[in-house]
C-alpha cells in the first residue's frame, strides 16, 4: 500500500511517494516572478539562475514564469515580458540548466485589465488559454462577474491567484462556490500549506483542498526568502492531499 493510501483511503488515486522534498508530482510551476528587473520578483540574471537551480533540483520539470501587469506599478507588457523570457532561457542554457522556461502574466484586476479585455486584446496566457489574475487584498472588486463573463466569452479560462490570500472572504465559503460556479479556476501558492502568509491564510487553503476547490498550485516564487518555506512543504499532509485528487499542472 502507498504512503498516500496509508493516510487518505484505498478510494485516492495510487501515486508514488516521490523524495522528500521533491515536486516532480507536479512537474510545472505556475506562478513565478523569475524575470529580473520588471516586477517585484528577482533583481538579478544571477537570482534568476540561482532560483531555477534550485527549482530544477526541487523536482519541477518547467516554469512558467508569470510577471505583474499591474498599471499603478508594473506596466508591463506582452513585449517586455517575453524579451526579458529570451534573456533567461538564454542565459540558463549557458549555465546548463536545462530546466523548460515559458511565461504568462499575472494581471491585476484594475480598470486597464478591464480596457484590455474590451479592446479584446491579446493576452499573455498559460497553455494558450489559462489567465491568471489576481485582487486587491484590501477589498473585494465589484466587478469580478463581469470580468470573468468577458473573459469566458472571449476563450479564456480564468484562474485566480491565491485565493486563500483574501482577508475578506474568510468564513464566506460560498464566495468561493460562486466564483468556481461562474468558471474560475483557482490556484493555490505552494507556501501557504506551510503557514508562510500567516494562520489565517494556511487554514483557509486548507478548506479549500477539503472542498477540492484546488485547480492548480503555483510557488509564487519572487525571491530566495522563499524557498526554505518551499522546501517544507513537500512535508505537509494537505501538499499529499492535493496531490492525491490531482491539479491540472501536470498537464501543462
Amino acid at each position: 500500500m502507498s504512503w498516500l493510501n496509508r493516510i487518505f483511503g484505498s478510494k485516492q488515486a495510487t501515486i508514488q511517494y516521490p523524495p522528500v522534498n521533491d515536486f516532480s508530482i507536479i512537474g510545472t510551476d505556475i506562478h513565478s516572478h523569475l524575470i529580473p528587473g520588471i516586477d517585484d520578483g528577482v533583481a538579478t540574471i544571477e537570482d534568476s539562475l540561482e532560483l531555477l537551480r534550485e527549482l530544477q533540483d526541487l523536482g519541477y520539470k518547467k516554469i512558467i514564469t508569470t510577471p505583474h501587469i499591474m498599471s499603478d506599478y508594473f506596466r508591463n507588457t506582452p513585449e517586455i515580458i517575453m524579451n526579458g523570457l529570451a534573456t533567461v532561457t538564454s542565459a540558463a542554457r549557458q549555465q546548463g540548466i536545462n530546466i523548460e522556461l515559458e511565461a504568462a502574466a499575472e494581471y491585476y484586476l484594475d480598470e486597464a485589465l478591464v480596457q484590455m479585455i474590451n479592446r479584446n486584446e491579446k493576452l499573455l496566457t498559460i497553455a494558450e488559454k489559462y489567465l491568471l489574475f489576481e485582487i486587491s487584498y484590501v477589498n473585494p472588486p465589484d466587478n469580478i462577474q463581469n470580468v470573468v463573463f468577458d473573459l469566458n466569452i472571449q476563450g479564456y479560462v480564468p484562474v485566480l491567484a491565491h485565493p486563500e490570500r483574501y482577508p475578506f472572504w474568510y468564513g464566506k465559503p460560498e464566495i468561493y462556490r460562486k466564483l468556481k460556479d461562474l468558471g474560475v479556476l483557482f490556484q493555490l501558492n505552494t507556501n501557504s500549506l506551510v503557514g508562510y502568509y500567516g494562520p489565517a491564510a494556511r487554514h483557509c487553503a486548507e478548506l479549500l483542498i477539503d472542498e477540492d476547490m484546488i485547480d492548480f498550485i503555483g510557488s509564487d516564487m519572487h525571491g530566495v526568502r522563499h524557498l526554505e518555506a518551499l522546501k517544507k512543504v513537500p512535508n505537509e499532509k494537505y501538499y499529499w492531499k492535493l496531490a492525491a485528487r490531482g491539479v491540472k499542472n501536470s498537464l501543462l
